[in-house]
């Protein structure tokens, strides 16, 4: 089963996903490669309140994203998880 590709900034809270792409410029697709996001990178949401910054879990650093960051980074639910426990 294929899972379709959402917006980051509909992700909730303490869910798991792939990065998939980023619908935007090469500015952004560096400063996201230069954070550890490229493409099948997993990572977990830690919080994204609907307002403010998200905060997401990628390999063992905490990264804050804007909202309209967020809105153009294209993510697919994990499946299953490779991502240590607490990551």
């Amino acid at each position: 089963m294929v899972s379709s590709t959402k917006p980051l900034s509909h992700i909730k809270d303490g869910e798991k996903v792939k990065f998939v792409s980023v619908e935007a410029g090469r500015g952004l697709k560096n400063l996201l490669a230069a954070m550890g996001l490229v493409p099948n990178t997993e990572f977990s949401v830690v919080k994204n309140g609907g307002h403010g910054p998200m905060i997401l879990a990628v390999k063992h650093s905490r990264l804050a994203l804007g909202r309209v960051m967020a809105t153009k980074i294209m993510v697919t639910k994990c499946l299953h998880s490779t991502l240590a426990k607490g990551a």
